[in-house]
């Protein structure tokens, strides 16, 4: 058994793909397992590429049916093997020392239930950029120079203010995973409510801050659409009005109050109303305008 699965759902670009792959393959750190999952990209080249892999820690399954984002994670988070595990973007970019970085901060924090690395942003062509949700994640994440642990309620408020953490770059323990498994019925905000209910049950997330992996972000991509359309925001002001109760009933005052003002959300709304607008988008403001205001 590996020390360390990288789980791998894919559905998307399949250069993207190849380039994240071949940045797993190029790891310092070597006592890996990958396990790809395609979920139907209708395209013959990723069965046919992966066929010629000779690397045996590597392996290929393509699913009979399309079983969408939120389904393709829990039947990864099922197929896990190892202690620790990472739900890798299927266009994002690991450094060499990525799972270096996160296995010496497990072997740090036994305790631990989630690493965040230090991650750097590139846009779709590769290149470094820093747009504005990712400036705002800055501003909000915890300044450290040596790594970090944060629990219960203070993990819970610092990630409800502004969801800092970059799903495709965090290092899970298996088990703590699979005992509490991705929530149905949320596809943008999965990895936030996985979070917060390791926060509930007191877990600890360390943050690493050695930058260590490439978080692709580009207009493309499925929260940026759902953004723009105004289906994020209905899954978002349900998301919090539930984590204002669920926190205000364990008398988490702050984490309570956090997810009921839930200010960077709908900052990000009025970024997108105008937006929406120059796109003629103009059946979205409504939506937009209710998760501002409401």
């Amino acid at each position: 058994m590996a020390a360390i699965d990288i789980m791998f759902p894919y559905y998307g670009d399949v250069d993207l793909m190849k380039a994240a792959i071949n940045s797993v393959l190029e790891q310092s750190f070597r006592d890996w397992r990958l396990v790809v999952i395609d979920d139907g990209y209708p395209d013959p080249e990723p069965a046919r590429w992966f066929g010629e892999l000779t690397d045996e820690r590597v392996s290929y399954q393509r699913n009979e049916q399309n079983l969408g984002a939120n389904g393709n994670y829990r039947k990864a988070v099922d197929l896990v093997e190892a202690e620790y595990f990472v739900m890798m973007g299927a266009d994002d970019v690991m450094e060499s020392n990525f799972l270096e970085v996160v296995m010496r901060a497990f072997a740090s924090f036994p305790d631990a239930d989630v690493v965040q690395p230090g991650v750097r942003t590139i846009d779709e062509h590769g290149e470094f950029s820093n747009p504005l949700p990712d400036r705002v994640k800055s501003w909000y994440a915890p300044k450290t120079k040596v790594p970090i642990v944060l629990q219960g309620e203070d993990m819970a408020t610092s990630l409800i203010r502004a969801d800092w953490a970059y799903f495709p770059s965090l290092a899970w323990r298996s088990a703590t995973v699979k005992r509490i498994g991705f929530r149905q019925g949320y596809d943008v905000v999965q990895d936030l409510a996985l979070l917060l209910d390791i926060a509930a049950e007191n877990g600890t997330m360390v943050v690493d801050p050695e930058i260590s992996f490439r978080y692709r972000r580009h207009s493309a991509s499925d929260s940026s659409v759902k953004a723009l359309d105004g289906s994020r925001f209905d899954e978002e002001r349900r998301f919090f009005e539930w984590q204002a109760d669920r926190f205000g009933g364990l008398g988490w005052k702050r984490s309570a109050r956090a997810a009921r003002n839930h200010w960077t959300s709908r900052l990000n709304a009025v970024t997108l109303m105008a937006k929406a607008v120059g796109k003629g988008k103009f059946d979205s403001l409504g939506t937009l305008a209710r998760h501002v205001f409401g």
